[in-house]
Order: C-alpha cells, then sequence, then structure tokens
C-alpha cells in the first residue's frame, strides 16, 4: 500500500494498480491476491472460510448493536466505530467455548466482554463524566438502569471548550443476536447547565422485556450544547460526546 501524492488524486484501476480513497487519505495497491473461487473450495483454506464466516458474523452482530442504540449515536460515534465494535465483536465470538471453529457465535460467546466500549473514542465517558453512577440490569422486571446522585456539572463533567449546557442520556437493548432483533428504550435528562449549580439526582430507567434470557445492554453517554441567543446548538455537532457501554449481561 502507498500514499498518492500530487495535485491530481487517482480513483479506479490502472493496469495493476489500483487508486482509492480512504479515511488516511489517497492511497495506491497492487492488484493480486489469490483467486476467489478457490479461497471457496480449495481444503487448503478451510481456516481462511472459517475465519471469514465468524468475521461475517461479527459485522451482522455489531450492526444490529448499533442499530438498536442508533437514536443515541446520532449525536455520538466517531467515523472508525463501526470497524471498532466489528473488532471488539469478533472477540466476543472467539470466546465462544461451544461452537465449532467457523460456528461460534455471540450467543454462546461471551458478551460480557463488550463492557466498556466506547462508541465515540474522540471523547470518552471515562474522561468526561467523573461523577459516579451507579449502573444496574434487573433482568427479573426488565429494567435497565442508571443513578447519578446530585454533583456540581462544573467540577464533575470535563466538557469541551465552549459548552455552556449538557444532558445525561441512557438507553436499555435486549437484543435478540439469532433472530436479528431488538427491544430498545432511551432515557435524558432535561438540557442541563454546565456550572457550580447542584443538579438534582438522576434516576434513569429504560424498560425491556420482563425476564428475558437474551443479552441485555446499558449505554451511557453525555451530550454537551452551546447557548446561542437563547437557543441551544450540540456542541461542535456533537464530536466529543461521549457514549460508552457501561453494563452488560450476557444472559442466561
Amino acid at each position: 500500500m502507498a500514499r498518492q501524492k500530487g495535485i491530481i488524486k487517482l480513483k479506479g484501476t490502472i493496469g495493476d494498480i489500483t487508486f482509492y480513497k480512504t479515511q488516511d487519505g489517497h492511497l495506491a495497491r497492487e492488484k493480486g491476491g489469490i483467486d476467489a473461487s478457490r479461497i471457496a473450495s480449495d481444503p487448503a483454506f478451510q481456516r481462511t472460510r472459517e475465519n471469514g464466516s465468524e468475521f461475517g458474523r461479527a459485522g451482522k452482530a455489531g450492526k444490529l448493536l448499533r442499530t438498536a442504540f442508533r437514536p443515541l449515536l446520532l449525536n455520538s460515534a466517531d467515523g472508525r466505530m463501526v470497524s471498532r465494535l466489528t473488532q471488539r465483536m469478533v472477540k466476543v465470538i472467539q470466546a465462544d467455548l461451544v461452537s465449532e471453529r467457523g460456528l461460534r457465535n455471540v450467543i454462546d460467546g461471551e458478551a460480557e466482554l463488550l463492557f466498556g466500549f466506547e462508541f465515540n473514542i474522540r471523547g470518552k465517558l471515562g474522561t468526561s463524566l467523573f461523577a459516579p453512577f451507579v449502573a444496574s440490569i434487573d433482568r427479573v422486571v426488565g429494567e435497565i438502569k442508571v443513578d447519578l446522585v446530585s454533583f456540581i456539572p462544573a467540577n464533575m463533567i470535563a466538557a469541551p471548550s465552549g459548552t455552556t449546557h449538557f444532558k445525561i442520556i441512557s438507553g436499555g437493548a435486549e437484543v435478540d443476536f439469532e433472530t436479528e432483533t431488538f427491544v430498545v428504550s432511551s432515557s435524558e435528562t432535561a438540557i442541563l447547565p454546565w456550572d457550580n449549580t447542584a443538579t438534582a439526582a438522576i434516576n434513569q430507567v429504560n424498560a425491556v422485556t420482563p425476564a428475558s434470557t437474551k443479552p441485555l445492554f446499558l449505554a451511557v453517554g453525555v451530550e454537551f450544547y452551546q447557548e446561542i441567543n437563547g437557543q441551544m446548538y450540540p456542541l461542535k455537532n456533537g464530536a466529543f460526546n461521549p457514549l460508552s457501554l457501561a453494563k452488560v449481561d450476557g444472559g442466561v
């Protein structure tokens, strides 16, 4: 792989060289590789097929989780979040100690490995929200909760430059990776001033199916705002809004 230089950037294929654009800039690489039909049938590539199958399953599982939390992700995701989540899902699938190689999946894997996943690497929850909170999942009654005691925003939230206001958001999701369905609910505070006035206690309850046996997830985040002439605007289009998986229960 080589980086293109010069004023004119190429896209497409010339001879054996393919030119393309990525987040890292305009790149070029030589065509090559093994014929796809051989990979699909040659016994020598059995491991390759198994890895490809599990990688595809990880991508599909990641997409389902992203779709479940889409309302929260609209303002809280970085450009590489999809690939980062797929990589984490691969680790979940590889933790499956029940299924055969190539058939491993999220259900028999360790969904708890997704705990702490940051949807926005540019704004992490652990370096933004310092107010102590309790994350909990009550599988029996179907409640996915986050509770924060009263805190002073200016002291306990590290906000980007230009912030005047914020709100705490959360979402609870019950995800069935087998049927590719989910149940999700979300909560948010009012838009609160980022100042030295203590907040009220914050208690958010997100309801899912009682007694579910499926993996359950709690996402917690912060959204930053700037007040201009009495109007609230998402700060820098949400570029630094943190959102993290604060609690995961892999199911029974």
